[in-house]
């Protein structure tokens, strides 16, 4: 659990700092943009390799992760039905779009609705400590956003018709392959038993 935990907080507390715009304005003038970059990603994928082996170790330990409540199988189907517009929504996240202006901050969106449908069906504790952490965070970074008015990475940019096909295109091919073999080869768990 140890590991999990330092994870999410190197995790979030890196990503905070975006949230307080004077503290990033004082660390990129002190060490410069490329610098502060570089210091966020370095910290961001080491936090999230800590989020990964922790979660894993912890999860096949037995006894070490109780289940705290075992969700209906129902909830399989809601949880899915939450993936697909959490692709859709991670796409236009990167591809200027009408979709991508109407929800603002996609990228928030997709992390909110993943984290969702998997508390969903998720009752261990481990998954909880996570996935909760990161709807948490979501949610938070989504109100924070709203109150700077950040734009997000593509800024105002914006596309028609065509950005919106791309979008729904590519972010229901991202389901379709995660439903049908991405998730069992990624994560361990086929999603569509006897597929894989």
């Amino acid at each position: 659990m140890l590991l999990l935990v330092v994870g999410l907080v190197l995790f979030f507390l890196i990503h905070l700092v975006p949230t307080a715009p004077d503290l990033r304005r004082g660390l990129v003038e002190r060490f410069g943009e490329p610098a502060y970059k570089i210091a966020f990603s370095i910290v961001s994928l080491a936090a999230f390799a800590l989020i990964v082996y922790g979660y894993g170790k912890l999860a096949a330990t037995p006894g070490k992760n109780p289940e705290i409540w075992s969700p209906p199988q129902a909830m399989r189907h809601a949880a899915m039905l939450l993936m697909l517009p959490a692709f859709i929504l991670l796409v236009a996240a990167y591809i200027p779009s009408r979709i991508r202006t109407a929800v603002r901050h996609p990228m928030l969106m997709a992390v909110k609705l993943w984290a969702l449908a998997h508390l969903l069906v998720n009752g261990d504790l481990a998954s909880i400590v996570l996935f909760g952490s990161f709807l948490a965070y979501a949610v938070y970074d989504l109100i924070s956003v709203k109150r700077r008015a950040a734009l997000g990475p593509l800024g105002a940019r914006t596309w028609g018709l065509g950005g919106d096909i791309a979008v729904l295109v590519l972010g229901i091919g991202l389901f379709v392959l995660m439903l049908l073999w991405g998730h069992a080869r990624l994560i361990g768990v086929p999603l569509i038993p006897g597929w894989v």
